[in-house]
């Protein structure tokens, strides 16, 4: 009798905690639900769908702009000021770092980074042994080590990744070069003065309209197009810097092409 009778209390003790406890998290459900006063914006406003493509949209438009750059803005540069170009290389490092360092600016100084290194290596080719098609690739491929790198810690996805888009349009770029025997036009082009580039450009392309010339053209777009477009369906930003460095080259080509036969 005295053990029933102790176990009764504790029977009941129990019981109304538990019932307290599911009253009190039934009415925690209903304030979360009717409470609209204090709006969940960090997480809800960083996930959104919507604002995730437009993100997207932006790294590729800003991909391809960056790519157009150093063919309009800094061919011209260093040709005539090859140290100054080189020395914007720091001037850009020192802006990405400081876009870095801010949570809502971080992408595009990321992005600026990985900009800084195409940069880098054009000025040191195009402003010193821009005559010798070799060193090119070579060059071009100086970051690669320090992109790999970085990707390998998945530190600077989008600056990486779109050095690496750049890098690529380039060596494909480079491969259709060796393929339809262009190089020795473009060591012609950089011996010669500005005013006798004409009749070279027109040489070469009378190379690019032959059967041959025509024939890696269509594979050479076909490659970019393809290695351009499915990365977009990851719709992550990373994949979109990459992409539009990539399909850029499409672009920068037919407006050298375009050029060279108004020459």
């Amino acid at each position: 009798m005295p053990s029933y009778s102790t176990s009764i209390p504790t029977i009941e003790l129990v019981a109304s905690l538990d019932s307290l406890e599911t009253k009190d998290r039934e009415d925690n459900e209903t304030e979360r639900q009717t409470d609209t006063s204090i709006p969940p914006l960090p997480l809800s406003i960083c996930y959104s769908p919507q604002l995730n493509t437009t993100r997207c949209g932006l790294v590729l438009a800003a991909a391809v702009f960056l790519v157009s750059v150093p063919v309009f803005v800094e061919a011209p540069l260093v040709r005539s000021l090859p140290w100054l170009s080189l020395a914007l290389t720091a001037g850009w490092v020192w802006w990405s770092l400081r876009l870095m360092s801010q949570p809502v600016t971080y992408l595009w100084g990321d992005l600026l980074l990985g900009f800084s290194w195409s940069w880098l290596t054009g000025a040191i080719y195009w402003g010193w042994l821009r005559w010798e098609p070799l060193w090119h690739l070579p060059v071009e491929a100086i970051g690669l080590p320090f992109a790999l790198w970085c990707l390998s810690r998945n530190w600077g996805k989008v600056g990486n990744w779109f050095y690496l888009g750049s890098l690529l349009g380039t060596v494909l770029t480079d491969i259709y070069f060796y393929l339809v025997d262009l190089m020795p036009y473009w060591r012609k082009i950089m011996q010669v003065e500005p005013a006798n580039v004409s009749p070279i450009l027109q040489s070469a392309v009378v190379q690019i309209q032959t059967p041959w010339g025509q024939a890696w053209a269509l594979i050479l777009a076909i490659v970019l197009l393809t290695v351009g477009i499915l990365p977009l369906r990851q719709k992550q930003q990373h994949w979109y810097a990459f992409s539009g460095a990539v399909l850029s080259t499409i672009l920068v080509d037919s407006l050298f092409l375009i050029a060279a036969a108004l020459a």
